[in-house]
Parts: structure tokens; sequence; C-alpha cells
């Protein structure tokens, strides 16, 4: 150990940056390297705090990579930390060649010049872990391609491992486009592994071929992944043998932008004989269905029968995905009405997953077994919505099941009063007072039970419930109770105070307390667009802020904040003139780049209640409707019911936009006085 730390006290590490600022610490992490019972501990905390998220390459960096290298190539070290450091080293030669050159300190090439030296010889470690971490680091020495590719084409020929081949394999494939001699030599090995007999070669080598020649796409590609597909067991498309559902949505990615090659082989491989390959290919198809509109036509036919798939899990992601494209699975509605009864379906996530395709639906017969839910021991439905990106099957939320159904608020509301009174967390009381606001007057016998929680740390979701059924509630409760909240909110909830003004507000007319409160805020550099929605609140009696709201309308291009102006200056003003081309510019690159989030949609809505006067917005708004490539974020099941709402907010825009003349806000005459 001591030959591999020798100079380490001599270096000046207070002068040194990392993450958290001084790299005082770092040698005691390289230390404990060789100390068996901190070394893992030891390799995370140099990770964390010398590459940290990525971005930049930091000061520290340079001079603590031929230590890392050194522990990484002791044989001595568990392979686990070993694998741990390589991987290191490779994500801050990644971050030196992606990141803004003036966050990369000026010591790094050097540094991984002599680096990359020690690397190469780790390609012929007796670990495999070791072997492939190595190579994926080498694909990073671009300044040294050649000779890199080289070194990985030379020990592919002797590599036992089937994960370490494929990693020397897409090293190759990263570093072509920087090769000089090696290059074209290095393309025909590429092709010739695409034609060879092994499965998961042929694929890796589909991949490498891709990113080693970006945008040149090849008819010999889909045609390897092709064969492979449907002509070789499943269990050898994987580097390293096994199949998973993850493979499979990786390998039709390799058949590339062809939309009628992908969709045929996704609705093949959705009749595949092997569970784990339906399942993957589902992925596929909700991936391709998120991302286009013309794909519904072309597979949610397949995807619909695998409703009754043998395996359990298939059944549930097929109820996912008719569930997220809404409408248009109604010609399955009475299979999914079968699937949500237990006699039909045994797995209750699944079941559940049924009872949601109907709620998109707009079916009555999500009702019974939601009902069923709220009256029995497990819902089967989370209290909180989960946004992650991908296909995992989480529980929906009970407000995504059931905000749509307010039409049928008899027949749910008394088991769901008993669940809200039976509730002993913070999480289930919120969630039930959401979903109670969503249907807004339809939940006024639950007033009752709001109010009780006017006392409890539910408050805030109490009192907007209270105000989203509105003037029912505002007769039911006290003045001097509300007052008394507002005076005493509930602690540790530092967001309270400004929420329960706003729904006072909304309750009862009086808006002094939130202007109190917010008005403030629109001097910070954040928070401006709830004051700015308040304001827009007050209608006509807002005229004493239009000039500060016309001060924010400018400040960003596009987002929340120039909507919340524009609205609240449309509610106060009723001028359209100076709010439609802010409104416009907001939402014109959305058509072209895609990414329409919640602010375009809700801009969108906008247009549509400002009326004639946005005629400017036309051409956008026809552009949203008439794309195929859904204009929203794509991967996840969110992507189409956002990309719904989005084309209906364009449609009634449009419709609008076409009808007699501007659809003045309530009370205003055009010029921002008050009417009648």
């Amino acid at each position: 150990m001591s030959d591999a730390l020798a100079g380490i006290d001599d270096i000046d590490w207070a002068e040194l940056k990392h993450a958290y600022g001084t790299a005082e610490d770092v040698p005691g992490m390289l230390r404990d390297l060789y100390r068996s019972e901190k070394a893992a501990d030891a390799a995370e905390d140099l990770l964390v705090h010398v590459y940290h998220q990525g971005g930049a390459v930091c000061s520290a960096a340079p001079v603590a990579l031929p230590y890392v290298l050194g522990a990484a190539a002791d044989p001595a070290i568990d392979p686990a930390v070993r694998r741990e450091l390589l991987e290191l080293v490779g994500s801050l030669a990644y971050t030196a060649n992606t990141a803004d050159p003036r966050f990369v300190t000026d010591a790094w090439p050097a540094a991984w010049d002599l680096a990359v030296s020690d690397l190469l010889p780790l390609l012929h470690d007796p670990a495999p872990t070791s072997r492939i971490a190595a190579a994926d680091a080498l694909a990073e020495a671009r300044h040294r391609a050649d000779e890199v590719i080289a070194a990985l084409r030379a020990r592919w020929v002797v590599e036992p491992d089937q994960e370490a081949r494929a990693q020397l394999i897409d090293g190759v494939g990263w570093l072509v486009p920087h090769a000089d001699p090696q290059c074209e030599d290095s393309l025909d090995w590429l092709r010739q592994l695409m034609q060879g007999a092994e499965p998961a070669a042929r694929l890796v080598a589909v991949r490498a071929l891709r990113r080693a020649l970006p945008g040149q796409d090849d008819s010999a590609y889909a045609r390897t992944v092709s064969e492979v597909l449907f002509g070789s067991e499943p269990a050898t498309w994987e580097p390293g043998g096994g199949v998973s559902k993850s493979t499979v949505v990786w390998a039709i990615g390799l058949l590339g932008g062809d939309r009628v090659i992908r969709a045929d082989a996704i609705r093949r491989l959705l009749t595949h004989a092997h569970p784990f390959v339906r399942g993957g290919a589902l992925q596929a198809a909700a991936d391709m269905l998120g991302r286009r509109r013309s794909a519904v036509t072309e597979l949610l036919p397949a995807v619909a029968r695998l409703l009754s798939d043998a395996d359990p899990d298939n059944r549930l992601f097929a109820a996912r995905v008719l569930g997220m494209c809404g409408h248009a699975a109604r010609p399955w509605a009475d299979a999914l009405a079968a699937m949500a009864t237990d006699e039909a379906e045994p797995y209750l996530a699944a079941q559940s997953h049924a009872i949601w395709a109907l709620s998109r639906l707009g079916d009555a017969r999500c009702v019974p077994p939601l009902v069923r839910r709220l009256s029995g021991e497990r819902l089967g439905f989370s209290y909180h919505s989960v946004h992650a990106e991908g296909w995992g099957t989480y529980e929906l939320s009970l407000t995504e099941v059931g905000a749509g159904l307010g039409a049928h608020a008899d027949v749910l509301l008394p088991p769901l009063r008993a669940r809200l009174t039976a509730a002993r967390t913070l999480d289930a009381r919120r969630a039930l007072c959401q979903l109670l606001e969503s249907w807004g007057a339809a939940a006024a016998l639950a007033i009752p039970d709001l109010i009780d929680l006017l006392d409890t740390d539910a408050a805030v979701w109490a009192l907007d419930a209270l105000a989203a059924i509105g003037p029912a509630a505002a007769e039911a409760v006290p003045q001097e109770r509300l007052r008394g909240l507002l005076d005493a909110p509930p602690e540790g909830q530092p967001f309270a105070p400004r929420c329960l003004a706003l729904a006072y507000g909304r309750l009862t007319g009086d808006r002094q307390p939130a202007l109190e409160l917010q008005l403030p805020q629109l001097g910070e550099p954040y928070g401006q667009g709830n004051t700015a929605t308040l304001l827009g609140e007050l209608g006509p009696a807002g005229a004493p802020y239009v000039a500060r709201l016309r001060e924010l309308l400018p400040v960003h291009e596009e987002g929340w904040l120039p909507l919340r102006a524009a609205e609240a200056l449309w509610k106060i003003t009723g001028r359209a003139d100076e709010i439609v081309p802010v409104l416009v510019r907001a939402i014109a690159p959305f058509a072209e780049r895609g990414g329409a989030y919640r602010a375009i949609t809700e801009t969108v809505k906008l247009l549509a209640e400002i009326g004639a006067p946005a005629a400017p917005a036309e051409p956008v708004l026809r552009a949203f409707l008439e794309a195929d490539e859904r204009p929203v974020p794509h991967g996840t099941w969110r992507s189409v019911p956002e990309d719904d709402e989005l084309c209906d907010a364009a449609r009634a825009a449009l419709l609008a936009i076409s009808g007699d003349g501007p659809a003045l806000p309530c009370g205003c005459d055009g010029e921002g006085a008050p009417t009648g």
C-alpha cells in the first residue's frame, strides 16, 4: 500500500477542490480503499465528492486519478470496489468530453492521457468486471482512438466473457468517429460481426454501427435485428444469456426510425411464446403509442389481445396501455369491465388498472368496483401520484382514477366519507380531500367531514375542497372559524398560511388576507406567478395592480409566469391585444420541438377563453392538432392523456376563435371597467 500511495502527503490537497469544497478529505478516502472494512464506503465517497453528478471536472480529479487507478488495478482489493473505481474514472472522462470546457480543469487532459496507458493493461485483468469497466472507460479516450480500438479488437479475439465482449464492441463503436487509420477497417469489422452467428454480438454490433455512423441508416441494421428477434431463442439476445423485458425494448429500438418496420416487429413480438418477450413488446408498444398518434391504429388492437394473456403482469400492462390511450380504447370497454371483477381477474393490480382504464373512458362500469375498493381494507390505489419516467407499473393514485367521476358522487361519497373519517395518516386525508376538491359542488354532502378536518394537519386540503364546493360550503362554515384558522395555521407546514389565505378568499370573497401575504412576492425572484393568479381572481377590482402585472409579462418568454400574468391582465382588463402576442410566442416553439408541458396546455385554454381576438394563435393551434408525433413530453403513460388534453384545448380555442366576437371575462367591458 505504501508504494501505491507514494507522494500523497506531498500534495497540497487544501488548494484543490471537489464538489463539496476543499479536497483535504480525499487522501483519507484514498487510504481507506486499502482497508477492507472501509473500501466500499471510500469508493462511494470518492464518486460523490470527486465526480458528484457530473457536469464538471474539478481540480482534485486529475490529482486523485493515478491513486484511484492504482487501487483499481490492485487484485487484493474487492472486485466490486475495483469496478466502482473504474466506473468513476469512466464517468470523469465522459464528463470531460461532454461538459462545457470552462468547467473542466486544465490539468485533466494530461492526467487522462497517462490514465489511458494505465487502463489498457486492465483489459486483460483476471476479473471480468474490471475488464468490462476498463473497456467502458477507454471508450472515452478519443485522442488515442486508433490505439485503443486496436487494443479493444485484440482483446475481443480472446475474451471469453459475453458481457465483456459486448463492451469491447461498444467501445469500438464510440471511438470510430475519432479514428483515422482504424476507421474504415473497424467499420468493416463491425459489419462482419453484425452478420455473424452469435445473436447478442450481432445486436451489439448494430448498436455500435449506429453510434459510429449517426444519421446514416442502413437496411442491413433492421434486417439483422429482425433475423435475431425472429430467428433465435430469446436467451441468446442478451450478452451473458437470459432474457429480460428491457432487452426486448432495446432490441426493438435498434430497428431504427422506420415506423412501419418497428410497428410490425412489435405486433409480431406481442404474440411470442415467451412471456418476457411479450412484456417487452408491450413496453415498446407503450413507448410508440406515447410518441405517435398514428400508432394507435397500428398497435392498440394487438395490445388489447393481451388483456387475456396467461401472464398476470402482461394483463396488467395491457390494461395500463389501454387506459393510457383513453377513448381510443372504447372498442375493448367490455373486456375491461369484465377484468374489473374478481371472477374474471384474480390479480388485484390488473383489476385496478382496468378500473382506471374504464374511468378514462367515462364508463360507469368502473363505479361499482371502485365503491367496493373504497369500502374495503385494500384500496389498491396509492394516495400519491407518481411522475417517474419509464413504464413501471406502480400503483395509480386514487385521484387519477376518481377525479373524473364527479357525476357519480352520490354513489361514491358514502364509502369515501367513511374512509375519510377512518383515515389515520395525513397522506390519506390529503388524497381524499383532493378527490373531493376535483368534484367541486358534487361533493357537497362531504362538507361536515371537511369542516371536521379544519382542526387537523389536513386543514389546507380540506379548505381547498370546501372552496371548490362553493356557496354551499361558504354558508356552512362559520366565518370566525375560518379566521381562527388563518391566525393559527397547522404547525410544520410553511406553505399553509398562503394556501389557506388563498382558499379562504375563494370561499368567502375576502381576498385581503391572501393579498397581504402574496403581494410582497411580486418583488421576489420566485412566486410571482402565484401572486398573479390571485390578482386575476380579483377581476376588475385588480386594476390598481395592472402596471405591475405588465412589468411581469416580458420577464420570461415561456412557462408559468407569462401565462399567469397574461391571464390576470385578461381577467382584470378584458384586453386581448397586449397579451395574445405574448401567449402565442410562449406556445409556438413547442409546436415545432415538442415537449409541451402543463403551462402550454393551460395557455391554450386561456386562448380559448379569449376567443376571436386570439386569431394570431390559429396556425400554432392547427400545428398541434396536425402533428403525428405528440408535441408533449414522451416516455411515460401520461404522454397520451396530456396530448389528449392539449388537443381538446386546441380544438376549443379554434372553435372560440371562429366565433362572433371576443369572450369577455365576466364583468368587463373590454377596457377594464366593470359593467352593470
